[in-house]
C-alpha cells in the first residue's frame, strides 16, 4: 500500500497543472472573501462610505483598474507560458528528453503560472460586483486592494520567473539539481546495515499479471506477508524501472498458490514512465544521458561530461559507508521472498559504461574518469567494491592506451586511418574494454548494408573503366 501510495504521489508531481489550479483556486477564494468583507462593512456602517479599507475610489476607477489587471496577467501568463515551452525545448535538444519531467516536475514554474493566471481569476471575480451610481453603487473597496497588491507580485514574480528560467537552462544547473536527486535515491535504496544474504529458489511455476508497461514500484512487505501465510516461497523476475509486456511471466511461486495473481496485482504498480521512486539506475541514466549528449559530435562538450562524472564519484563516496539490499525478505526466520536489485557491479556500470564508450574518443573524458575512480578507491573499504572499480579503472587505461597507440600509428604514417580505428574498436572489444553487446548496438546496421551492397557496383565500375580504357588504347594504336 505504501508503494503504491508513493507512486501515486510520485505521478501527482508529474502533473504540471495541479499547482496552478490550487493558486487559482486560491485567488478565487479570497476574491470572495475580499467582496462578502465589503458586503459585512456595508452591513454594519450602512451606506456610511467614508474611511474605506485600502482602494478609495469610486466603480469608475475600479473598473479600469481592475480590467487592466485582468488583462495584462493574462497576456504575461501567455509569455511566461511561451517562455517555459522555449526552455524545455532547448533542454530537450541539448541535454536529452528524459529531463523534461525534471522540468515540468519543478515547482517554482508551475508556481509563477499560477500567480498570472490566479490574478486575472481574482480580477474577474471582483470585476463582476464593481456597480456604479446608477446600478446601485458597491465597489469593494478590500477585494480591489487586494488586485492591486496581486499586480505588484506578477510584476516581482515576472523578474523573478526570467532569471529563474535562465539559470535553469545552464548546464551546470541540470547536473546538480538531478545530482540532488540522485544522492536523495542513494540515501533512499540503501541500508545502514547489511541486509541477508541472497540465496537462490528452485525453478517453479510462473505467473504473469494483467498490467503492462513500466513497473514504477513494489511492495515487499505484503508479498513477503502473503508468502508467510501461505507457506510459500516467492520470486519475482523484473524490477522497478523494467519494462514489462503485458503476458510476461514476471514471478515464480512455489509452490503455487490459487489468488497468486490478484495478490502481485495489489503489489506491483505500472505506469507509462520510470520513476526514481524505487529506481536507482534512473537517476543515473539521467545524468549519464546528459554526458553522452555533450559527447555528441553536434555539442562536442566534454567538459559537461567530466562534470557529470564528478557527481558520479561524488555519490559512490556517499555510497561507501553504506550497503545495497540484497533483495532478500525472511519472515519467522524463513526466506520467503526474493527480488532483483541494483548491485554494485550493475550501478558502476550504468554510470560509466555509456560515457566510456561515447567518449573513447576523448582523452580529456577517460583521464577524468580514471581520476574519478582513483578518488572513489580511496574511500571505498568493501573488497569487492574495490574490485569492480579496479575492473572499471582497467577498462579506462586500456582504452585510454588503445586510443594513444592508434592515434600515434596514424600521425606516423605507419597504418591509413580506417584500418587504424577499426583495429582499435576490435582490440577495444577483445579486451573487454566495451562489451560486446553495446559494440553491438553501436553499429550502424543500415549503413553496413548500403556499403556492402555498393562493392558489387564497384567492381562493375571498375571492370568498365578497365574495358573503356581498353578500347581507347586499342583506337590509339590504330591510328
Amino acid at each position: 500500500m505504501k508503494a503504491r501510495l508513493g507512486a501515486w504521489l510520485e505521478r501527482l508531481g508529474d502533473q504540471f497543472w495541479l499547482r496552478p489550479a490550487f493558486i487559482v483556486a486560491a485567488c478565487m477564494a479570497a476574491a470572495e472573501g475580499g467582496i462578502w468583507m465589503e458586503h459585512a462593512r456595508s452591513f454594519m456602517d450602512g451606506d456610511d462610505a467614508a474611511n474605506p479599507w485600502g482602494y478609495g475610489g469610486g466603480a469608475e476607477g475600479a473598473r479600469a483598474l481592475l480590467s487592466a489587471v485582468a488583462s495584462s496577467s493574462i497576456g504575461v501568463a501567455g509569455t511566461v507560458f511561451s517562455i517555459t515551452v522555449a526552455a524545455l525545448s532547448l533542454a530537450s535538444g541539448q541535454m536529452g528528453p528524459r529531463l523534461l519531467r525534471n522540468f515540468v516536475r519543478d515547482g517554482r514554474n508551475q508556481l509563477a503560472l499560477g500567480i498570472f493566471v490566479g490574478t486575472f481569476a481574482y480580477a474577474i471575480l471582483v470585476l463582476r460586483t464593481v456597480r456604479t451610481e446608477q446600478e446601485g453603487a458597491f465597489v469593494p473597496h478590500a477585494a480591489v486592494t487586494g488586485a492591486i497588491v496581486l499586480a505588484v507580485a506578477c510584476v516581482a514574480t515576472l523578474v523573478w520567473f526570467v532569471h529563474h528560467v535562465a539559470m535553469s537552462i545552464n548546464v551546470e544547473k541540470v547536473v546538480e539539481a538531478v545530482h540532488r536527486d540522485l544522492v536523495e535515491a542513494v540515501e533512499r535504496a540503501t541500508l545502514d546495515a547489511p541486509d541477508l544474504m541472497r540465496v537462490e529458489f528452485e525453478q517453479a511455476a510462473t505467473v504473469t499479471v494483467s498490467g503492462s508497461e513500466y513497473l514504477q514500484a513494489v511492495d515487499p512487505t505484503s508479498l513477503a506477508d502473503w508468502a508467510a501465510s501461505k507457506g510459500c516461497r516467492v520470486r519475482l523476475r523484473v524490477r522497478p524501472g523494467d519494462y514489462v509486456p503485458r503476458g510476461l511471466p514476471i514471478a515464480e511461486i512455489h509452490p503455487s498458490q490459487d489468488g497468486a495473481r490478484s495478490v502481485l496485482e495489489r503489489a506491483l504498480t505500472f505506469g507509462s514512465q520510470p520513476t526514481a521512486l524505487q529506481a536507482l539506475e534512473y537517476t543515473v541514466r539521467q545524468l549519464s544521458e546528459v554526458a553522452v549528449r555533450a559527447l555528441s559530435p553536434g555539442i562536442n562538450d566534454p567538459s559537461t561530461a567530466g562534470s557529470v562524472l564528478e557527481r558520479f564519484g561524488d555519490a559512490l563516496c556517499r555510497l561507501a559507508p553504506r550497503f545495497l539490499p540484497t533483495g532478500v525478505a525472511e519472515r519467522d526466520g524463513r526466506i520467503v521472498l526474493l527480488y532483483p536489485v541494483t548491485d554494485y557491479e550493475g550501478l558502476t556500470d550504468a554510470m560509466f559504461h555509456a560515457i566510456r564508450q561515447n567518449g573513447s574518443g576523448s582523452a580529456f573524458v577517460l583521464i577524468r574518469m580514471l581520476d574519478v575512480l582513483a578518488k572513489v578507491a580511496q574511500v571505498e573499504r568493501a573488497t569487492d567494491r574495490l574490485w569492480e572499480i579496479r575492473r572499471s579503472v582497467r577498462r579506462g587505461w586500456i582504452a585510454t592506451a588503445i586510443l594513444a597507440v592508434t592515434i600515434l600509428l596514424v600521425a606516423l604514417s605507419v597504418v591509413p586511418v580506417a584500418f587504424g580505428f577499426f583495429g582499435a574498436a576490435l582490440l577495444l572489444v577483445l579486451f573487454r574494454a566495451v562489451p560486446t553487446r553495446e559494440a553491438y548496438d553501436a553499429i550502424d546496421w543500415p549503413i553496413l548494408v548500403m556499403l556492402a551492397a555498393l562493392i558489387p557496383y564497384q567492381e562493375t565500375h571498375h571492370q568498365h573503366e578497365d574495358e573503356d580504357g581498353k578500347k581507347l588504347w586499342g583506337a590509339h594504336r590504330a591510328r
